[in-house]
């Protein structure tokens, strides 16, 4: 007797299972999918996961092209966007907020369905885009003059040009009772005569 899945069929047909040469594809795409995602490329770049960082995101690609590869029954989109976000917590100690762990899960599912009707634009589309890890290797360091520490920002480098960062004025200008602001880094806020 054949085992019945949820579906009332049998669980050998529920599953259509990709080619190896659509295999390799997927993988690719998982991880030029992931070079493109800000969050996880944040989460590297700045050693989120400790040292192993990098590393961490390539057992990531491996994981979810796993999932994709060795599930049994059919592959939903909620699944996939809990695995990344427990990988996310787990390996980086980050949790993503911003929706992006949503569109990533529903285009993985997208690409590995076309995959499966041998439709390969998806791949051939982000082979063209490339990375995008220029947002994250835009981010510039910029100095608060007040506090005389360094943070970082993630700029858009096409307005950059727009952005203005304002240096400390040395002009000294009197109060009502004659006293003058000194700004300096050592003695921020001291007043002189």
């Amino acid at each position: 007797m054949d085992s019945v899945g949820s579906g009332g069929r049998p669980e050998e047909e529920t599953r259509v299972v990709l080619s190896p040469q659509s295999l390799s594809f997927l993988g690719e795409g998982i991880s030029l999918m992931f070079s493109r995602w800000t969050a996880l490329q944040m989460a590297v770049e700045n050693g989120w996961g400790g040292q192993e960082s990098r590393s961490k995101s390539e057992e990531l690609v491996s994981t979810v092209l796993s999932w994709f590869s060795q599930s049994k029954g059919p592959l939903y989109i909620d699944d996939l966007e809990n695995m990344l976000e427990e990988n996310m917590e787990e390996l980086f100690n980050t949790e993503v907020e911003d929706g992006s762990i949503e569109e990533v899960a529903e285009e993985l599912v997208i690409m590995h369905e076309d995959f499966l009707k041998g439709n390969y634009e998806s791949i051939e589309k982000l082979r063209r885009l490339g990375p995008i890890a220029t947002s994250v290797a835009q981010s510039k360091k910029i100095v608060d003059y007040d506090s005389d520490e360094v943070s970082e920002m993630i700029v858009d480098e096409s307005n950059a040009s727009d952005m203005v960062v304002e240096k400390p004025k040395s002009e000294r200008v009197p109060d009502e009772d004659g006293w003058s602001t000194v700004t300096s880094r050592r003695n921020k806020g001291k007043k002189s005569r």
